[in-house]
């Protein structure tokens, strides 16, 4: 007698018998090896974006504040943007007036090499600014008795 068992969960081999069919199985297939999940928890880690924001209250009407943003890139695609773009969002996202942005860099900054990080690499963007009227504004503002922008 010549036959065939298959089972998804478990591989069978050919079997020759005259008695009554014998299963002979192989073992279950081995899940994933520890250092293939924690190579999959770096990856996943990398292709996250990460972002702080603190303002600093300076007067009652104005401040300061430092925004950094941290972006994966590989093969030119930023994921989830560019760490400028979280940045820039995550400050304009607080919904304070008169914005101003005074430093933006970003690095590493290699100059004409910066197209190997395209390839894979991570970037950091710090902005760094002022929200708000100053005293100084608000009183030249009301002396002139023009309204203040954004108002």
């Amino acid at each position: 007698m010549r036959g065939e068992i298959f089972n998804r969960g478990l591989r069978f081999r050919h079997f020759w018998d005259d008695r009554v069919p014998v299963m002979v199985s192989q073992s279950l297939p081995k899940g994933p090896r520890p250092q293939h999940a924690l190579l999959g928890l770096v990856l996943v880690s990398l292709l996250s974006a990460c972002s702080t924001l603190s303002f600093e209250r300076e007067t009652e009407t104005s401040g300061s504040f430092h925004s950094e943003a941290w972006a994966f890139t590989i093969f030119a695609w930023d994921f989830p943007t560019e760490s400028v773009q979280i940045a820039r969002d995550n400050v304009f996202d607080a919904g304070l007036s008169n914005l101003t942005v005074t430093t933006a860099e970003t690095s590493p900054n290699l100059g004409w090499w910066d197209w190997l990080l395209d390839v894979i690499g991570v970037r950091k963007t710090v902005l760094i600014g002022t929200w708000g009227f100053s005293g100084e504004q608000l009183r030249k503002e009301r002396d002139s008795g023009a309204p203040l922008l954004g108002s």
